[in-house]
């Protein structure tokens, strides 16, 4: 498994109420060299997440749950974690017995990474733990590319921002002069201050920019 060393170390987080299955997993993950945190319960780990501070996870990070358990149930708490914008940076593997397979299809369909019948072969289930790590590295990078687009558009001024917008929507220097009244010479400075706030070399590259940050929510 290869994840990008600055996002910190993964942790999978076990949620099961059967103290032996949360001990063979954890078991099971260290044999792989993957660190794990159990829960015996959704409300358990519901406790945690409410002393975590946003945004949350911050580095690496699965969720493996079992589809049934006293009091909240996996499915529950995997619609809860996905109104609270967790997915996909936490994705979800359901533990199923053979039962509950459509209705873990079903969460699949709704967001969850995937789901592993009991009992499960401990390579595959192991593998698919990894994917989803891997998964999640992606996400935290995106959210972190996002803040970086967000933070240089906060330091433009509103003037650089009326230039910028003109710029990607790709009209001539001579014209945004003419539209906001101020000289050719003008906009080339705001122009080329907007590209070095942003980072960027071209109209086109800034456009790109602010169309992924966009497609990732990562900007209003």
């Amino acid at each position: 498994m290869s994840l990008d060393p600055s996002l910190g170390i993964p942790v999978v987080y076990l949620v099961d109420d059967e103290d032996v299955v949360r001990e063979a997993l954890a078991w099971l993950l260290r044999s792989r060299r993957l660190l794990s945190e159990g829960y015996a319960s959704a409300e358990a780990f519901e406790t945690y997440l409410g002393g975590r501070a946003a945004p949350w996870p911050t580095s690496p990070s699965c969720l493996v749950l079992d589809v049934r358990m006293p009091g909240t149930s996996g499915l529950v708490l995997f619609e809860r974690l996905a109104e609270r914008g967790l997915l996909p940076a936490l994705p979800v593997i359901f533990l199923t017995g053979h039962g509950d397979v459509p209705t873990a299809v079903a969460a699949v369909k709704r967001g969850a990474f995937d789901f592993v019948e009991k009992p499960f072969s401990n390579n595959a289930l192991v593998d698919r733990v990894e994917l989803a790590l891997q998964v999640s590295g992606q996400a935290l990078l995106q959210r972190r590319a996002c803040d970086t687009v967000a933070r240089a558009l906060a330091e433009l001024t509103e003037r650089e921002r009326e230039v910028m917008q003109r710029v990607i929507d790709g009209r001539p220097n001579k014209l945004i002069a003419d539209e906001l009244q101020i000289s050719v010479r003008t906009v080339e400075v705001h122009r080329a201050r907007v590209f070095d706030k942003m980072n960027v070399k071209s109209a086109v590259e800034l456009a790109n920019l602010l169309r992924r940050a966009e497609s990732q929510g990562g900007h209003d």
